[in-house]
């Protein structure tokens, strides 16, 4: 009789399992999507990111969750990080680009990195890309990149989508990725960051302020790039600059690199911001688990070649593909040092570099210590195609515990 009433028992469970899995299957064909599996027993549609279409199964035996998986084509959720504020956090998959690019309008006045970097981004080595949904609609994105042999977050790619910017939804996201990243990696300490305006007292007074570097911004049709660098060149032979004591060249060598960037006189040397070296808005330590990521970038190098103690030192990033006016390309020179005629000698090095290889409007970002600014301003004026972009401007760098 007890066998009995434990077939029954058993069964009338089965019956409000396979219930509970006709739910699911109903909402699936209302969804016309796949749901993920969340750690406590609830079904998350995953193309609205939100609670909505949940579906309780905490019940279910792990047999019949499995067959709830296997049945309805459900996958198990790695993406989903946690929620606030009426926020659904998930980790950026590739097949989200297209939602990050609707929220993206205007970002960096059209000099936006992002749609060419995120792909590179979802394999790239210590990055986390946490996205913001609410109501089906991804609103919010940033990302972080763990460095300094994973004690520092540099976190970059912010970005709020155009309805819901001026709300809050910045400080909620940075809140919820710095949780994140303090969680999942406990042994980050510093928070790091460079922005290309200033936020302000209030603002800055939650950070160090480590360095400030002036910006000279250039820009034209690459058709004009050719006579431009030829200009540059004509002035650095008029001014003897070419064939003075201090010459530049080209540095290829990989180890000749890794002892360079490893000597421990060369942050005072050339008077690197807050002791770091910063490739296109990524601020690094001297340390050699930085030298990894330097690497992955395809850096084009130039250094003082006088001795084995250069005094200035320069990369450029290859250029790259950006919004503005349909399409357009990018490409940053970083100089460190604060010798001028090495600095135009730099400018003029990595743009010949590249004028063979870029294509219709091009926008040139050089990035430097303020007190050549004014000098490489001056040097870099009197084309007729290439010209100033903007007034001067500042790169910050900014730091805080985490």
């Amino acid at each position: 009789m007890l066998h009995l009433a434990c077939l029954l028992a058993n069964q009338k469970k089965n019956v409000q399992a396979v219930k509970r899995l006709d739910v699911l299957k109903t909402m699936l064909q209302v969804c016309k999507s796949k749901v993920h599996v969340r750690p406590n027993g609830n079904f998350l549609h995953r193309d609205c990111g939100c609670l909505e279409h949940n579906v309780k199964i905490t019940r279910l035996s792990t047999r019949y969750v499995r067959h709830a998986l296997t049945s309805v084509e459900v996958t198990m959720d790695t993406h989903y990080v946690g929620e606030s504020d009426g926020l659904t956090f998930c980790l950026a998959r590739p097949e989200d680009y297209d939602d990050v690019m609707a929220i993206s309008q205007n970002i960096y006045g059209g000099n936006d990195y992002l749609p060419h970097r995120y792909h590179s981004w979802m394999t790239e080595p210590g990055r986390v890309v946490i996205l913001a949904w609410r109501d089906r609609k991804l609103v919010a994105l940033e990302s972080g990149l763990l460095v300094d042999g994973g004690e520092t977050v540099i976190v970059e790619g912010l970005r709020v989508c155009p309805n819901e910017r001026g709300c809050g939804l910045a400080g909620v996201i940075q809140k919820f990725v710095d949780g994140y990243i303090k969680k999942v990696y406990p042994n980050v300490k510093t928070k790091r960051l460079t922005r290309g305006d200033d936020p302000g007292p209030e603002k800055l007074s939650k950070f160090t302020l480590l360095a400030r570097r002036a910006v000279l911004s250039l820009g034209g049709d690459s058709k004009g790039f050719d006579s431009f660098v030829s200009g540059l060149k004509e002035k650095l032979v008029v001014s003897d600059e070419s064939i003075s004591s201090r010459p530049l060249v080209p540095l290829k060598d990989s180890d000749a690199l890794k002892a360079l960037l490893l000597d421990s006189d060369l942050s005072s040397r050339l008077q690197l911001p807050g002791g770091a070296l910063i490739q296109d808005w990524q601020p690094l330590k001297l340390m050699e688990s930085n030298l990894q990521i330097l690497a992955r970038r395809n850096l084009t190098w130039f250094v003082d070649g006088s001795d084995g103690k250069p005094l200035f030192m320069s990369f450029s990033t290859p250029p790259y593909p950006i919004p503005l006016n349909g399409g357009s390309l990018r490409f940053n020179i970083d100089l460190f040092g604060m010798d001028t005629s090495l600095a135009k000698k730099a400018v003029t090095a990595h743009l010949n570099s590249v004028k063979n290889e870029i294509q219709g409007l091009v926008l040139v970002h050089i990035y430097m210590h303020q007190t050549l600014w004014e000098d490489l301003k001056q040097f870099c004026e009197g084309h007729d195609t290439v010209k100033q972009l903007h007034n001067f401007w500042e790169q910050l760098l900014l730091e805080r515990e985490l």
